[in-house]
């Protein structure tokens, strides 16, 4: 059988290894599996979603209201936009997903970081669009000006993941905001602030506020998701912010009841509990400090991380094998082999996850 011929080249996100899975193939008991290679929140989600979902699960028959008003309303809010700006998705890598079969096609291109969220490339790969990459992995707009300005014509979206997931690092939103004034209206900037959240806490001079975003550059959309900050990961709620115009395109993608009834529900629950988000990150940061000072330690390269991962970088051992090893053990990393790096990234756990996955990663690295 035949298929669409884009299809030919195009491989499968990697997702992280579940628990049940480490549970199955190494005789692990699923307690004693600690997973930290999805940048999932370690402290799942706020006390008062679940109660929201026991309380709502009744009408888990029913389609959702299809305008999600309610969460419009609440996100309008937040981010001092009008709901006509909005757009939810199941995930924000829903909204990727529109933008680029909105804006891709055989005849374009679109650019992004050399070491970047893998779904970019993925979703162009589909619409058989040129793939444009800059060699520095981590976001260096010098280059990215570079190879825009040697390919105007041909350039449709610009991907820039702020803070950059697998790597961790995050431009300055003066820098960035610098860059788009340099880029022509017609082509599609991708803000990813999936981590932003992380990033802003950090340091402020990270934070791109999507108010000011849209209302400066008619062309760029703003990305942000519940899975990281609110924990929402396995609801698959994101959303996206762009001038009415931009949304109006996108929203022509949009199935219908894209997201659940429960998933809706969670997100507007989430939205209220800003203290559970604060919490989140404040220990989010000070774990982190133990893997930095680890690392330096033991003299592994890592990379500052405005994000709820760190990924450390080797040179002699093989990070894939330093994964492997710890996967036997129950502790699941992320190998950043299909990224081309001798990497691993590790999402930030809880104190007793992290003292165990350093005591453990100790012994294998010595």
């Amino acid at each position: 059988m035949k298929f669409n011929e884009n299809l030919a080249n195009l491989i499968n996100y990697e997702a992280g290894k579940p628990i049940e899975l480490v549970v199955r193939e190494f005789g692990i008991a699923a307690n004693d599996v600690i997973k930290l290679a999805s940048n999932e929140n370690p402290f799942g989600t706020s006390k008062a979603v679940v109660e929201a979902i026991r309380e709502y699960a009744s009408k888990m028959s029913l389609y959702p209201d299809d305008s999600y008003f309610e969460l419009k309303a609440a996100l309008a809010k937040k981010f001092s936009v009008d709901e006509k700006c909005l757009i939810i998705g199941s995930g924000s890598d829903q909204v990727i997903e529109f933008a680029v079969h909105a804006k891709a096609n055989a005849k374009n291109a679109v650019l992004m970081a050399g070491v970047t969220f893998a779904m970019y490339e993925i979703y162009a790969k589909q619409t058989g669009t040129k793939i444009y990459k800059t060699k520095a992995k981590e976001h260096d707009l010098n280059e990215f000006r570079e190879i825009y300005n040697a390919h105007k014509d041909e350039i449709a979206i610009i991907f820039l993941c702020l803070p950059n997931n697998p790597l961790g690092e995050c431009v300055d939103a003066d820098e960035v905001y610098k860059f788009l004034g340099e880029v022509d209206e017609n082509v599609l900037v991708v803000i990813d602030g999936a981590y932003q959240e992380f990033a802003k806490f950090k340091d402020a001079k990270k934070e791109i506020k999507p108010n000011e975003l849209i209302a400066k550059f008619k062309n760029a959309i703003y990305l942000g998701t519940f899975s990281k900050a609110y924990g929402l990961g396995g609801m698959r709620v994101g959303y996206g912010i762009a001038d009415a115009s931009v949304i109006g395109e996108l929203g022509k993608l949009r199935a219908p009841f894209n997201i659940t009834n429960l998933s809706l529900k969670a997100a507007i629950e989430a939205l209220k509990d800003e203290e559970f988000v604060r919490h989140s990150i404040e220990a989010n940061f000070k774990e982190m400090i133990r893997y930095e000072e680890f690392a330096k330690k033991n003299q592994i390269e890592f990379i500052n991380s405005y994000t709820n991962f760190i990924t450390y970088k080797f040179n002699e051992l093989n990070a894939s094998d330093i994964a492997q090893i710890l996967l036997k053990k129950g502790i699941i990393l992320r190998d950043l082999k299909s990224y081309g790096l001798n990497a691993v990234r590790i999402t930030i756990g809880l104190q007793w996850q992290n003292d165990r996955v350093l005591s453990e990663l100790e012994g294998t690295i010595r």
